[in-house]
């Protein structure tokens, strides 16, 4: 299998890493001739500054974007339209009709289209979807979630919704097993161009709710959540994968072994294109998440709630 990689800038260096121990990386490209060439030279593969070029001269299966939130319409295009397998990172693009179009056009060209949603491949979050899915601790009612830091050097086109809440909205869904269908949100900015503080409430079927927080103020990194379930709490860190569950007067550790998340989820895009049948966030999924941040910030800049229905 060959991959090649859009953007090794920020994040997707860890990417690169990754593709080039399990052995399937075969070119990167970036606008940025030094970086291209610097990453191409230290993974021994072809570097390109453009897509058109690699699109031209390299024969691949598959291609990660990690690039800015505002390119990835136009380079995914392109990959979906040479029929490749794509691979971008969150949120899928900025605005949800362009991701329908992504989505469309995956499907009419019987390609996988998927987004880095990180978190549904963190060890401890799959466990404690397991314990919802068979109600070791009851119903899930409600969910809550924290993350706190300052704000990443790479991030330059978003803001804190589109950057950091995403993950949590998604997990959220992915936990209840379902959509929201209202959206209340409050957010502001202090220090930056975008948003840079959000506060989200989810309000899914049968009054269960998401509360996601999130901050670029905190100079503590923090990434938590509390599952409430009927019989019990469940608290997760997303950075140490531990889970504790309190229920009456018992505090317990949730034994776990603990793995990179990034490396599961890429191994999972690998395994779909080889047709296994491996757990990928579906191109539609991905589009709901970028509707409901959209119905966020338009909340927050109301000051009413948003009603969605989500397919």
């Amino acid at each position: 299998m060959k991959i090649v990689q859009i953007g090794v800038g920020g994040w997707g260096k860890n990417h690169t890493r990754i593709l080039s121990q399990l052995g399937v990386l075969s070119a990167v490209c970036d606008t940025d001739s030094q970086r291209s060439k610097e990453y191409g030279e230290k993974y021994s593969v072809n570097h390109y500054e453009s897509l058109d070029d690699l699109l031209i001269s390299e024969k691949f299966d598959g291609a990660f974007v990690v690039t800015p939130t505002s390119t990835h319409t136009e380079i995914a295009t392109k990959l979906l339209e040479a029929k490749k397998h794509v691979f971008v990172e969150k949120p899928m693009t900025y605005k949800s009709e362009d991701g329908e179009k992504l989505a469309k056009l995956a499907e009419k060209n019987k390609v996988i289209l998927t987004c880095g949603y990180i978190e549904r491949f963190n060890p401890a979050v799959d466990v404690v979807k397991k314990f919802v899915k068979e109600k070791k601790f009851g119903e899930l009612v409600m969910l809550e979630f924290h993350r706190e830091n300052r704000m990443p050097l790479h991030i330059k086109d978003v803001g804190i919704i589109y950057d950091t809440s995403v993950h949590d909205i998604d997990t959220a869904n992915w936990l209840f097993d379902d959509m929201p269908h209202v959206v209340f949100a409050r957010a502001g900015k202090i220090k930056h161009e975008h948003e840079d503080f959000a506060s989200i409430m989810l309000g899914y079927k049968d009054d269960k709710v998401a509360i996601i927080s999130s901050n670029w103020i905190t100079p503590k990194k923090v990434r938590k959540f509390n599952a409430v379930c009927t019989d019990a709490i469940i608290s997760l860190d997303f950075i140490t994968q531990e889970i504790i569950v309190e229920k009456n007067d018992k505090t317990e550790t949730v034994q776990n072994e603990k793995q990179e998340p990034l490396l599961l989820e890429i191994q999972s895009f690998l395994g779909t294109i080889d047709g296994k049948n491996e757990q990928v966030v579906k191109s539609q999924e991905a589009v709901n998440v970028t509707k409901i941040a959209e119905a966020a910030l338009l909340s927050s800049q109301k000051g009413i709630p948003i009603y969605l229905d989500l397919k």
